[in-house]
């Protein structure tokens, strides 16, 4: 019979800190019901501590979804642990994560501490959070470079202490998958207490190892893993969820386990990150990339002809890989609309179906067929064109040509008000985005990164445009897709200034509720 290994799904946490990834309320709410459709076991919805947004989201999130535990992160500090104790009460499965660096450079440097005085941080922790919660995490940050006795010591001190769950993250990306196999043998092998808790794991992508890692661990016993979708997360990311999922269920002669994952919402799932947060899935990344069930050499043509297993492993409705075209028209209704969007992991109020509607008629009418993406894009512009206090894009008009310096002209509005401005530069998008700047008063915004990529299929197909901004310290990521990449750019630059404003907003709100003594990580 084979192990059913825990999927603890941190995008929503760790894939979040990605620069220029974060994600509103709306957004964490939305991907959250989608992970629960998806069936992941564990869901860490946030650090609590960290912000009042924070906070509130998980707390939201702990309240509405059914199903998969609801997990928040915790230092290894008392007002940590009783902030998400807050947050994720409100669950029917919570889960304290709580955590603390053990590697030498973390107990000495960052700490200035011995390995005694940590590991009594760590079992005080655990102790904690036991006393609040039935379901504890513990995690030896920096695990993989920590001496493996002291390792083997805190484990089996904070499995004594109550933890249920105890992980073992590579948090730089700096294992080996032979390594990661040995460690996790060698905690088997000498904590004596070990079959009291779950063994997890952690990995980072620094390397690109995290999922050969994740297996590794598998094979040696572990029982979780923690992972994001389409891999994001911090520096070079995570250990990608779709991966780990679809090699135990390929390769389970390798690794007798599977999960308890519906892959066919693996498609759905990834799509919604990429259009929440504006990071694009990249064609050629396995399972989910727009390459990854695409044959184009005639030998491989001619033998997915006689038999789709000489070139394919998967199939590719497995994963939820369909051709789903979305065949109303501008004349249909709004039923078959949200009938659409329900089974593509959208929960649409009946106050905000008005906005939607209107949305998918403007493209019904401009295109000839609507696919699947473009509902995700329509979601994305009706959420960011719902948000209150922000700019929004009116008119974008532009003069270029040979020997003409482009200019661009756009007409924006907020809270009722319009303003028109114009822009130079050496192209129409730079002309473009030099009159948003000058328009919404922020002369010293950077474009860190901009692209362009063509959403579905054929001459209508709308041309997503991608821009990452910067300002001082602080990045955000715009996205948009329209038939005219120009208005597209516009509107994506856009979204990406009003991300920014948002998240002042939202920073100044929780210095005035908590004062000059709030917490900052």
């Amino acid at each position: 019979m084979p192990r059913t290994i825990t999927i603890f799904d941190t995008t929503l946490r760790d894939g979040e800190q990605a620069p220029g990834a974060s994600m509103d309320h709306s957004a964490k709410i939305q991907l959250a019901r989608q992970l629960a459709r998806l069936n992941v076991d564990v869901i860490e919805a946030g650090f609590p501590i960290s912000s009042p947004e924070d906070f509130e989201s998980v707390k939201a999130i702990a309240q509405e979804i059914d199903g998969p535990s609801i997990a928040g992160l915790a230092r290894a500090l008392p007002k940590d642990i009783e902030r998400c104790w807050e947050a994720v009460q409100h669950g029917s499965k919570p889960r304290i994560h709580t955590f603390i660096g053990t590697s030498k450079v973390h107990v000495e440097k960052r700490f200035g501490k011995t390995e005694a005085e940590v590991l009594k941080m760590a079992v005080d922790g655990v102790t904690l959070a036991c006393s609040l919660c039935d379901d504890v995490e513990f995690s030896a940050e920096d695990a993989m470079r920590t001496r493996l006795e002291y390792l083997r010591d805190v484990v089996e001190a904070v499995i004594e202490a109550g933890a249920k769950t105890v992980n073992i993250p590579d948090t730089v990306g700096y294992a080996t998958p032979w390594q990661m196999y040995e460690t996790i043998s060698y905690l088997f092998e000498n904590v004596p207490n070990i079959g009291e808790a779950v063994i997890s794991v952690h990995n980072h992508d620094d390397l690109g190892l995290s999922v050969a890692n994740s297996l590794a661990a598998i094979r040696a016993g572990a029982g979780q893993v923690e992972c994001t979708v389409n891999g994001i997360g911090e520096r070079a990311g995570n250990a990608s969820l779709e991966e780990i999922v679809m090699a135990l269920r390929t390769r389970g002669d390798e690794f007798d386990a599977d999960t308890n994952i519906n892959t066919e919402e693996i498609m759905n799932t990834s799509r919604m990150v990429s259009t929440l947060t504006g990071f694009v899935v990249q064609p050629n990344k396995a399972i989910v990339g727009a390459n990854a069930f695409a044959h184009e050499a005639g030998i491989h043509q001619h033998g997915m002809i006689q038999d789709r297993q000489t070139y394919e492993i998967m199939r590719p409705e497995d994963v939820g890989l369909t051709e789903s075209v979305f065949t109303l028209g501008p004349r249909s209704g709004k039923h078959g609309l949200r009938s659409r969007l329900e089974k593509l992991g959208y929960a649409v109020a009946d106050e905000d179906m008005n906005e939607v509607y209107e949305r998918f008629v403007a493209v019904a009418d401009r295109k000839k067929r609507v696919y699947d993406e473009d509902l995700h894009v329509i979601m994305r512009q009706a959420s960011t064109a719902m948000m209150a206090e922000v700019w929004h894009l009116e008119r974008v008009q532009v003069a270029t040509g040979t020997n003409l310096e482009p200019m661009g002209l756009v007409v924006l509005r907020r809270n009722g008000d319009t303003i028109t401005q114009v822009g130079h530069g050496n192209g129409p998008v730079d002309a473009v985005t030099d009159a948003i700047r000058n328009a919404v008063g922020m002369p010293e915004l950077e474009m860190a990164d901009y692209s362009v990529r063509s959403i579905t299929k054929g001459q209508d197909a709308l041309g997503e445009a991608t821009i990452r901004v910067r300002m001082g310290a602080e990045e955000a990521v715009g996205q948009d897709a329209k038939l005219d990449v120009i208005e597209a750019s516009a509107q994506a630059y856009l979204n990406a200034v009003n991300a920014l404003l948002m998240r002042e907003r939202t920073r100044q709100q929780g210095e005035a509720q908590e004062g000059p003594d709030k917490h900052v990580l």
